[in-house]
Order: structure tokens, then sequence, then C-alpha cells
């Protein structure tokens, strides 16, 4: 384990989240929970055919889920683009297992 935040094969915290956000209250408790989680759901459904039971994720995917918090609370209109973050998608990359046709 590096530091004290997420280890491998666990996704980030509602705590790691709020230290990004630099929220210090307990009063948004409920709702970064909801970012965080539609934050992982996201980063699953980017990577493709994502298995609960088999599949963790690595410190990239866990710091994707962290980018894509980040974007979801302070700047939704940029992560319903987020192939256009270069953050997110550095910390993606060659995690795709499904692709868009077009």
């Amino acid at each position: 384990m590096v530091g004290s935040g997420t280890t491998l094969g666990e996704w980030p915290t509602v705590e790691e989240l709020k230290q990004v956000l630099d929220i210090t209250s307990d009063d948004w408790e409920v709702t970064v929970e909801r970012v965080l989680e539609s934050a992982i759901a996201r980063v699953k459904a980017d990577v493709g055919a994502w298995d609960d039971i088999l599949d963790e994720p690595d410190y990239n995917l866990a710091q994707a889920a962290l980018r894509m918090g980040e974007l979801l609370a302070l700047r939704p209109e940029a992560a319903v683009g987020a192939a256009s973050d270069p953050t997110y998608q550095r910390l993606i990359y060659g995690h795709r297992r499904r692709f868009g046709i077009a």
C-alpha cells in the first residue's frame, strides 16, 4: 500500500473524494457518496464488460474514478464529454475492453 489512500483492488472512498473536492463538512456526505458511485459506474462502463466478482480496479482506474467524481461534482458538462478530458483519458488508457462503433 502506498500512503494511506486506496490500495490495489479498491475503489476510492467518499473521504478521498471529499479531499479532492476540498469538502471539510459532513453536510455533503450523501451527495458526495452518490457522485462517487456514479463516477465508479462510469469508469466500469468505459472499461466495458466489467465483472464485479472477477475484476478489481488498479491504481489508474481508482484515480480515474476520482477524476470522474471531480468532473461530475464541479463540471458536469465536462463529465459528459470525458473523452476530451486528457487526465481521465490517460488514466483509463489501456483498460478498455469494449469500444463504441461509429
